[in-house]
């Protein structure tokens, strides 16, 4: 003789009235014996949030899953049913007011299991990817007026009620001494903004060059344990240093899109090997298979701000053109295009979280942006590195960022001494740091625009924003001199200041530095003065200057 198997029927209500009109209906239903049930528990959840739970076994009650009520959202509710699979039909018949439907059978496993198995159709098990998908809760008969149907059998997990979107901002070659909340000379009203918003932190540690920071970042993880003990050109044959994440590890945008939310990337990669980043792939390494439904920016460690090769997705689209006579600027368009991606997310699901990654290819070289932004700065730095590394250093103090008996650790003998500088000397230098300054700020201004976007949409109470000014330090590889092309310091040549004034005439004088003409770099000295208090910057790991950002 076959035993009959019993079912674990679970629906789930967005009104409350219809769960209860529907507990009456089973229970008389079950009164007349038109069906047959071992028990009946309703789970109600208030507007108040107070959850009520009544019940027709007191053993069914026992081995309930914890916690069914306290997922439920306010003014919902949840029918819990055992009965046999021949009454399935009836009883989800009798249960009309549900369009949310999970069942699971009652076999070898126990009622407890199963409970647990039908619940979690609606509070599925987070801890393990990818999370499967919703399996069939209604009925099927051999007609339309015999089947029940079940409207939440959709493709593809979904996120918790509740999650927050994450924005998460991250500048590059910055310093611990430039923003102007931190003591610094730049004007960045927006990393202030997120600042009086919530938390700062002044001993948040980065590595000391820009992959194995974004490696840690994305994962969670030390970055030799996915790769990363140094940047993705120069993959090493030792474990740790090969540039490329292991499949064994999951970043984390991989992990939110597996659990519902919808994820971008738009900016700097700097993640993927040189050898695969072309059109021929293998595709494993680039933004997308980290997780990202999307990705615009470029995949290199660095890029001319007017001149990126764009990557779109798994496609290289090569470099973009400007509009209406004007040159193409990346940090621009970076974030228009982020916007945009916002405004057709919430356009299709107005509810669906987000995860989107800003990386700006700015504080990187080459300092590229309009005079207009440079020229905010004029003047600003005719003090030199010396004199400016004090003045943030006290202001520093003053804002509580550093200990008021903190030392202000002296400047290497490597880098000159401003006053030991000539005019020609000072006047190039000078309009360096007006160009970085300028630079930054326009970043920061992008980010706020940015951050307007998300106001406006109504979403910022819930969106978590992490602002990070820098991968690393500020970088030092401008040599003592700076440059007037960035590449100048890859191939061992050093111009001095009499030479890069002489070269910067031919493409518009002095006041062009930071023009699509140029590709320039400031004088280390100047690193080490944005990276106040600490000693070092960019490569330098074993000093906080280059090590420590804001």
């Amino acid at each position: 003789m076959t035993t009959e198997q019993n079912l674990v029927i679970l629906t789930g209500y967005f009104s409350i009235d219809a769960a209860r009109a529907d507990s009456d209906r089973l229970a008389q239903l079950a009164a007349d014996k038109t069906i047959r049930t071992e028990g009946v528990i309703l789970v109600e959840k208030g507007a108040d949030g107070k959850v009520t739970v009544s019940h027709t076994n007191d053993d069914l009650m026992s081995r309930m899953p914890q916690g069914l009520g306290a997922r439920l959202m306010p003014g919902m509710a949840a029918i819990l049913v055992v009965a046999p699979e021949t009454d399935r039909l009836a009883v989800q018949q009798a249960m009309a007011g549900s369009l949310a439907r999970s069942i699971a059978p009652i076999d070898n496993k126990g009622l407890t299991d199963a409970l647990v198995e039908a619940v979690q159709k609606f509070v599925p098990d987070r801890t393990v990817l990818p999370i499967p998908d919703r399996t069939f809760g209604g009925t099927m008969g051999r007609t339309l007026h015999n089947s029940v149907p079940d409207w939440t059998m959709i493709p593809g997990p979904k996120a918790p009620g509740d999650a927050p979107n994450v924005l998460l901002v991250i500048i590059d070659d910055a310093g611990f001494g430039g923003p102007n909340s931190f003591g610094g000379p730049i004007n960045t009203p927006n990393f202030e903004r997120v600042q009086e918003m919530g938390l700062a932190y002044n001993r948040f540690h980065v590595t000391a060059v820009c992959s194995p920071t974004r490696a840690a970042l994305l994962t969670g993880r030390n970055q030799h344990r996915v790769g990363f003990g140094s940047i993705a050109e120069y993959p090493g044959p030792f474990p740790g240093y090969t540039a490329a994440k292991p499949r064994s590890c999951t970043a984390f945008p991989r992990i939110l899109k597996e659990n519902g939310y919808v994820t971008a990337g738009f900016g700097k990669w700097h993640l993927t090997p040189d050898n695969v980043q072309g059109a021929a792939g293998p595709f494993d390494h680039w933004p997308k298979s980290w997780g990202f439904d999307h990705w615009w920016g470029f995949l290199s460690g660095a890029a001319g701000q007017y001149d990126p090769i764009i990557t779109l997705d798994d496609w290289t689209l090569g470099v973009p053109e400007g509009k209406d006579g004007e040159p193409y600027y990346f940090p621009d368009d970076i974030t228009d295009k982020a916007v945009e991606w916002l405004h057709a997310v919430r356009a299709q699901n107005a509810s669906k979280p987000w995860m989107l990654f800003y990386s700006t290819g700015c504080s990187h070289a080459p300092h590229h942006v309009a005079k207009e932004w440079a020229d905010k700065y004029k003047g600003k730095f005719d003090q030199g590195w010396d004199a400016l590394r004090e003045e943030i250093f006290e202001r520093q103090k003053k804002l509580g960022i550093i200990p008021p008996e903190t030392e202000l650790t002296e400047r290497p003998d490597a880098f000159p001494a401003w006053d030991s500088l000539n005019d020609v000397q000072k006047k190039l230098y000078a309009r360096q740091m007006e160009v970085f300054a300028g630079y930054s700020e326009n970043a920061d201004w992008n980010v706020g625009r940015l951050l307007d976007a998300v106001e406006e949409l109504g979403e910022m109470d819930n969106t978590l924003v992490i602002y990070i000014w820098g991968d690393n330090g500020a970088s030092m590889e401008g040599t003592t001199t700076g440059s007037f092309n960035e590449m100048t310091f890859l191939n061992g040549i050093v111009l001095d200041a009499e030479q890069q004034l002489a070269l910067i005439e031919q493409y518009g004088g002095i006041e062009a530095l930071g023009s699509e003409h140029t590709a320039p770099h400031f004088a280390a000295a100047w690193a080490h003065a944005m990276n106040t208090p600490f000693q070092w910057g960019k490569q330098t790991a074993s000093h906080l200057g280059g090590t420590r950002d804001p």
